[in-house]
């Protein structure tokens, strides 16, 4: 594996070559997001008590990320969630929603349309499917994520609105690893650019980013570079299959921890360092913790990862 310089190296050549080069074939001229890159200098308003947070996505949201979310940060939340379903099919309705009887069987459920209306969230979380390059071709993506944008703030305009980055299957082409900080510029800013111009016409502020697949980039380098007390290589961070194989795109608890973290720091501007190792699933259950160790260590690079990147605001 690449150390994290060679990654970051390896990274910008490629967007030197011209990132956009690997999009799917039909997408559109690649979006340089120029008009809105100036929102992300001044940086925003960070909440000074806990939010009350609405995630509107799929499995690699599901209900155990946002439980342990909210145990970190003391505050409320509700979602509105499906089976690798695009916002656009969120936007059409319960009856676009694969899935949407069993995701949705939670207290924690509200109609997105009627929560985001009511002004009652101080933040909207949405995420797009993956694969993304399929969402981005096939399922009207940059016109979703706007509408969404733009019902959240019309329904409050203090209300904070941010895109999940989340990450592709681990046997998906080109390797995982690698392509993970390219992918962010060829396919999530996408998505990200238009939702912004939406957003600061009501409020002058774009949606920022919670950069969940920079953050197991990061933890996955190190790990495998030279280990992290008990991890040390990407598939302890993903889930097993009845049959013991591997899931190669839905996360385990030590997984759901880490993207719990950088929803955590990413909201509320704070560094996750110190913050409990043992959490409750949504169910009420035990996760399986991190070590003290391995605990302290994500929480360091979530804070770095989220400090550095510029679209978090920070």
């Amino acid at each position: 594996m690449l150390p994290r310089t060679g990654l970051v190296l390896a990274g910008l050549a490629v967007m030197a070559a011209g990132a956009w080069s690997l999009k799917p074939k039909g997408l559109p001229s690649h979006d340089d997001g120029a008009d809105v890159q100036a929102l992300y200098d001044t940086g925003r308003a960070l909440p000074q008590a806990p939010l009350k947070v609405f995630h509107l996505g799929h499995s690699l949201v599901g209900r155990d990320m946002p439980a342990m979310l909210a145990q970190m940060a003391g505050h409320d939340y509700n979602l509105q969630l499906g089976w690798g379903t695009a916002l656009g099919e969120h936007w059409q309705g319960r009856q676009a929603i694969n899935g949407f009887d069993q995701e949705n069987a939670t207290p924690r459920y509200r109609d997105a349309h009627e929560a985001l209306k009511s002004g009652e969230y101080d933040a909207f979380v949405m995420t797009e499917m993956v694969r993304l390059k399929d969402a981005l071709l096939y399922k009207d993506s940059v016109a979703s994520a706007r509408k969404w944008a733009a019902e959240a703030v019309a329904g409050n305009p203090d209300i904070q609105v941010f895109l999940y980055e989340s990450w592709h299957a681990l046997d998906d082409q080109p390797e995982w690893l690698s392509r993970l900080p390219t992918d962010l510029d060829a396919m999530w800013s996408q998505i990200l650019w238009p939702a912004s111009r939406e957003t600061a016409k009501a409020t002058g502020r774009p949606v920022w980013l919670i950069p969940a697949g920079q953050v197991m980039a990061a933890v996955v380098t190190e790990a495998e570079g030279k280990g992290i007390a008990e991890l040390t290589n990407r598939e302890q961070l993903f889930n097993r299959n009845a049959d013991g194989s591997l899931d190669t795109i839905h996360i385990n608890d030590l997984g759901v921890y880490l993207v719990a973290l950088t929803h955590y720091a990413a909201l509320y501007g704070k560094s996750p360092v110190g913050l409990p190792n043992q959490l409750i699933r949504a169910d009420g259950t035990s996760a399986t913790a991190p070590s003290p160790e391995l605990a302290h260590r994500m929480q360091e690079i979530v804070w770095d990862v989220v400090q550095r990147q510029k679209l978090t605001g920070l």
